[in-house]
C-alpha cells in the first residue's frame, strides 16, 4: 500500500471535483481499489502505486480539458476516464469551438463555410466574407474577435458600420472589392 498526496492547481477544486464532490465520486467508481480523501485543494490517495499514478494522470487530463473548454460534463468525464482519455483532450472537434462563454456555453463553427472562415482567420490577418444574409458571417466574426480579446491577442474590439446612407442601397457600393474599399475610405474621410 502506497500513500500519496496530490494538490489541485490551476483551477478551483469545485470545478474539478464538482459540488459536494459529485465528479470525484464518479471518478472513484472507476478506481474502486483506491481510497481517496479530499480536503480543500489536496487529495490523499491510498492504494497500489500503479493505480495511484493512473488516477493522477486522469485528474491531470480532466484539469487540462477544463482549462481548454471551460466545462466538464458527465460525458466528457466518461470519455477522459476511458482508454482514449488523451484523445478526448486533443479531440479535433475541440478545434471547431471558437470561444467559450462565461457560463461554459460553446460557440462553435456549425457549417462548412463557417469552419473555412475560422481557418482563414487563423492563416490571414484580414479576411473578407461575402454571402447571403443569415449564414453566420457576422456571428462567426464577432466570436473570433471575442476569442482574440480573451486570449489577449488584441486589447479592444472596434465595431464599425457601412459608410453609406440608409435606404434601398444600404451596404451596396458599386465596383469590385478594391473599389469598394477605396469608396469606404473616401466616404469616411468626408465625415
Amino acid at each position: 500500500m502506497t500513500e500519496k498526496t496530490f494538490t489541485i492547481t490551476d483551477i478551483e477544486p469545485i470545478d474539478l471535483l464538482g459540488v459536494n464532490n459529485k465528479i470525484l465520486k464518479a471518478v472513484e467508481a472507476k478506481f474502486p481499489a483506491l481510497k481517496i480523501v479530499s480536503r480543500g485543494r489536496t487529495l490523499k490517495l491510498v492504494g497500489e502505486e500503479e493505480r495511484i499514478d493512473q488516477f493522477i494522470e486522469k485528474i491531470k487530463l480532466m484539469t487540462t480539458y477544463f482549462l481548454k473548454y471551460n466545462s466538464l460534463s458527465e460525458g466528457d468525464i466518461e470519455n477522459i476516464l476511458g482508454e482514449n482519455g488523451h484523445e478526448t483532450v486533443k479531440d479535433s472537434k475541440g478545434d471547431l469551438v471558437i470561444v467559450h462563454a462565461n457560463n461554459g456555453k460553446k460557440v462553435i463553427a456549425r457549417t462548412h463555410n463557417q469552419r473555412k472562415l475560422v481557418e482563414a482567420s487563423l492563416e490571414n490577418d484580414m479576411v473578407f466574407s461575402v454571402g447571403p444574409a443569415g449564414t453566420g458571417k457576422t456571428y462567426t466574426a464577432v466570436a473570433l474577435a471575442v476569442r482574440a480579446l480573451k486570449n489577449k491577442e488584441v486589447r479592444k474590439i472596434i465595431l464599425t458600420r457601412p459608410a453609406v446612407e440608409a435606404g434601398e442601397n444600404l451596404g451596396f457600393l458599386p465596383g469590385d472589392l478594391k473599389e469598394k474599399w477605396l469608396c469606404v475610405i473616401d466616404s469616411s474621410q468626408k465625415i
